[in-house]
């Protein structure tokens, strides 16, 4: 193995949090990872992890080998990328974490697409609610519905993620409609998540909040499940319009309170800050916003 090679070994020990999990990631054996590691250390005469049986640290040395490390191979990267041709097919594996429903619903006809054009990209994609540390567990993007907070994270918005509030026709029948926000205290309602969330906010059209208090019959954390359940007649609840649109459009479920909206999310691609993208992965990303934009074809369907 040349000192680049080492270099990347080093930079995704750190990342990866240790070297059994860089191991994991590589896909080879531990003591190999610890040899390789040793060796460097020794070549360079110096310690850069200070290792314990039970965790592991940069050593001063080792954080500056390691800021200098990653952007020599980020512009090792750059330069490697800059003489590939553009005509050339693109290649390699893509590691990608999705949100269940969403990635079902709408980005395999994407991947299907994407894979179809460029054959010789192969994807993992790991379908899973839960925020994936990136770095630790070794992803090169990650799709998030979110209000984004995290400084760590680089992102680009794929499309926004409206809201609607819907019951089926036949609970409307046997309820009536609600005319108002403050209606809805006499409607079951289907909660999504886990949390202690007792109301939500309605906004009409002036821009002002009207709060509504929750009379929660049933709780989930799975909005394909509130889905079923709401068709099923079992209350009012507000979902994803990207879940909802098609129920809507068969008229398996009604938008209520339609002149009141809802707080928006967005849909974003999200990486590693300061980290080189491979040209494959912003190839998949400028595809999959391309396909989506700022008014999804979801959203389009109920204007």
């Amino acid at each position: 193995m040349g000192q680049l090679e080492d270099m990347q070994l080093f930079i995704r020990v750190v990342d990866a949090g240790g070297i059994g999990r860089a191991a994991e990631q590589l896909g080879i054996a531990k003591s190999a990872v610890s040899r390789r590691l040793s060796e460097l250390e020794a070549r360079l005469g110096c310690r850069l992890i200070q290792r314990t049986t039970r965790t592991s640290s940069l050593t001063d040395i080792g954080q500056r080998y390691y800021a200098q490390a990653q952007k020599l191979i980020d512009q090792v990267d750059e330069v490697h990328l800059d003489m590939v041709n553009e005509s050339k097919a693109l290649s390699g594996s893509i590691r990608l974490a999705v949100p269940l429903s969403f990635g079902l619903l709408h980005l395999s006809s994407a991947i299907d697409l994407f894979i179809k054009q460029h054959p010789g990209i192969s994807v993992q994609l790991d379908f899973s609610d839960r925020q994936v540390d990136l770095v630790e567990e070794g992803f090169d993007l990650a799709l998030r519905i979110a209000d984004l907070q995290d400084s760590s994270i680089q992102a680009r918005k794929i499309c926004p993620s409206h809201h609607v509030l819907v019951a089926s026709p036949d609970y409307l029948a046997q309820k009536g409609e609600p005319k108002k926000p403050a209606d809805l205290r006499y409607f079951d309602y289907l909660k999504y998540g886990s949390g202690n969330q007792s109301h939500f906010s309605l906004f009409d059209q002036k821009g002002l909040a009207h709060k509504v208090n929750l009379n929660a019959k049933m709780t989930a954390n799975n909005g394909d499940f509130l889905l079923q359940m709401v068709k099923a007649g079992h209350g009012v609840t507000f979902l994803p319009s990207f879940l909802a649109w098609q129920a809507l459009a068969t008229g398996d479920l009604v938008q209520i309170l339609r002149p009141y909206t809802l707080p928006s999310l967005n849909i974003y691609f999200v990486y590693p800050q300061n980290r080189f993208l491979p040209q494959r992965v912003r190839a998949l990303m400028d595809f999959v916003i391309a396909r989506f934009g700022d008014n999804p074809y979801w959203d389009q369907a109920l204007n």
